[in-house]
C-alpha cells in the first residue's frame, strides 16, 4: 500500500469509530487496573506474559507469570467466567497483543494493560521483586 492509498484508507470513519471503540472494550490503563484491584481483585486474573527474568526482578502484585511462549500449554490458567488481564514489557511490544487474540480466539474474555509493565512502572505504583530461589528451575 503505497502512502496515497493509506490516506485514504484511513479516512473511513465508519471502520475508525469501531477501531477506537474496540480499544476503548478491551484495554486498560494503568490507573484504573489500579482502582480495580484496590475493590475488585477476585473478579478478575491478572497475567504477566513477559520473560521469566524479567517477571521475578519486578511484577505487578497478584500477577500470574505464564511466559509468552508457554500460554497455550497453560489455558488451564486463564478463566472463561472471569476477564483475564493481561501484560507485556511497554506500549511497543507486541506480546500483549498476540496473546489477547490467541485467547479470544479460543473463548476467553480478555484484556490488555496499555503500557505494559513499563507504564505501571512509570506511575510508581507498587511493584513486587522475587528471589529467583523462589521459584523451581
Amino acid at each position: 500500500m503505497n502512502d496515497k492509498e493509506f490516506l485514504n484508507a484511513v479516512k473511513d470513519t465508519h471502520k475508525a469509530r469501531n477501531y477506537f471503540l474496540d480499544q476503548i472494550a478491551y484495554t486498560i490503563g494503568p490507573d484504573r487496573l489500579m482502582k480495580l484491584k484496590e475493590k475488585y481483585l477476585a473478579d478478575f486474573n491478572l497475567f504477566d506474559i513477559r520473560d521469566y527474568e524479567d517477571y521475578i526482578k519486578g511484577h505487578i502484585p497478584y500477577a500470574v507469570h505464564i511466559p509468552f511462549k508457554q500460554i497455550e500449554e497453560q489455558l488451564v490458567k486463564f478463566s472463561k467466567d472471569k476477564v483475564n488481564i493481561i501484560y507485556s514489557y511497554s506500549l511497543l511490544c507486541q506480546r500483549s497483543k498476540k496473546a489477547a487474540y490467541l485467547l479470544s480466539d479460543k473463548g476467553y474474555p480478555v484484556m490488555e494493560l496499555v503500557g505494559g509493565f513499563k507504564g505501571w512502572k512509570k506511575r510508581d505504583f507498587e511493584i513486587v521483586e522475587d528471589d529467583a530461589s523462589d521459584y523451581p528451575e
